[in-house]
């Protein structure tokens, strides 16, 4: 890994204050941000300055660390807690992550409502930080998990940005792209532009380039031209939301890909933390699918037709049966099924003793 990679933080609690990259401006600009206002985070994750399953469910935990830093003693704590949570959990309704850790917070300000101010303002920054923290640990052992599984040496497909942009560690996907190619198991990396707001050619790209791995740029729809030459050996995915049942919620195009991968006979894999997955929901069916405003469609070029109506997901979803594998911290999961997830599920929560599902330590 180069230098210049290593030093990316895309989202830091420094003091009382946090600073976060925002990606909208990247690769032309790297620009940060500093905030004492749990405002301008929710504006940044509506607006994907701050984005990725994981990394949402971090910044939405600093977000309320910040809500109640701003507590005077004599305030209503509750209120500001609450305040602070229905703002940030309305802004991306389709990442789990960010559900999961504003319930972490909450059973700790339950357990400090009350103690000190103090005590109650360190014992919510101490949860987020572990957050963070367990994610890039995570991020770790699903990139050592997912490189043993690549063909060596692969020639590998990836959707939308799932590195140090998306999480609080090197990655999912791109994580175990990292990983693989410190190990040799990887020769050459294609990667979806995603439409239509370019993450894999803005995001993924850039990163990439500072691990100078070597990568291509192809258009969403040369996938399966790509598969047809042989071209490639795996696809490699992210999820923003994983069903009780393996049916995986991703950035839209995913099930293109499957539906490409499955045809072609190459294993799609899909690499998240066990805080990505929801075992509350029966089945992608049931996942609520984000949708995004018209003008991310008909802005990327100046001839559209005035007027016309745009259908703008943010994401689809993937049935268990098309996934050759889900690659977690805590293992993976071959050909996932509602049996083999809830294995999954009894594992954590042993392991876990009692912590929240993905609280791993």
């Amino acid at each position: 890994m180069t230098s210049s990679h290593e030093h990316i933080q895309p989202l830091e609690l420094i003091d009382r204050r946090v600073r976060f990259l925002d990606q909208t401006l990247l690769p032309a600009q790297e620009i940060y941000v500093e905030t004492d206002d749990e405002h301008v985070i929710a504006d940044a994750l509506r607006r994907l300055a701050i984005r990725g399953a994981p990394l949402i469910g971090i910044a939405a935990a600093y977000g309320v660390v910040l809500a109640i830093n701003r507590l005077t003693v004599d305030a209503n704590r509750s209120a500001q807690f609450e305040n602070a949570c229905t703002l940030l959990s309305s802004t991306r309704p389709t990442a789990v992550n960010l559900v999961w850790s504003l319930q972490r917070l909450r059973k700790v300000f339950e357990r400090y409502r009350t103690s000190s101010l103090e005590d109650l303002q360190q014992s919510l920054r101490a949860e987020a930080l572990a957050i963070h923290w367990e994610d890039a640990e995570m991020c770790r052992a699903i990139g050592e998990h997912g490189a043993a599984l690549l063909p060596a040496p692969a020639s590998v497909l990836t959707h939308c940005n799932t590195g140090r942009l998306a999480t609080g560690g090197k990655g999912t996907a791109l994580g175990i792209i990292e990983t693989a190619w410190e190990l040799r198991r990887i020769s050459h990396v294609y990667i979806d532009e995603t439409r239509p707001l370019l993450q894999g050619a803005r995001l993924t790209a850039w990163e990439l380039g500072k691990l100078e791995i070597p990568a291509t740029l192809v258009v969403d729809s040369a996938a399966g031209f790509l598969m047809q030459q042989g071209l490639v050996n795996a696809v490699v995915v992210g999820a923003d939301r994983i069903a009780a049942n393996g049916d995986v919620a991703n950035k839209v195009g995913t099930y293109s890909l499957a539906t490409l991968a499955q045809h072609h006979r190459i294993p799609l894999y899909v690499a998240a933390p066990t805080s990505t997955i929801d075992f509350e929901t029966a089945s992608g069916g049931l996942i609520p699918i984000e949708q995004r405003a018209q003008s991310e469609v008909v802005s990327f070029f100046d001839n559209t037709v005035e007027g016309i109506d745009v259908y703008n997901p943010a994401f689809d979803v993937t049935p268990h049966e098309m996934i050759a594998a889900i690659i977690t911290e805590a293992g993976v999961i071959e050909r996932p099924t509602i049996e083999s997830m809830a294995a999954l599920r009894s594992k954590i929560s042993k392991h876990a003793g009692g912590k929240p599902v993905g609280a791993l330590s």
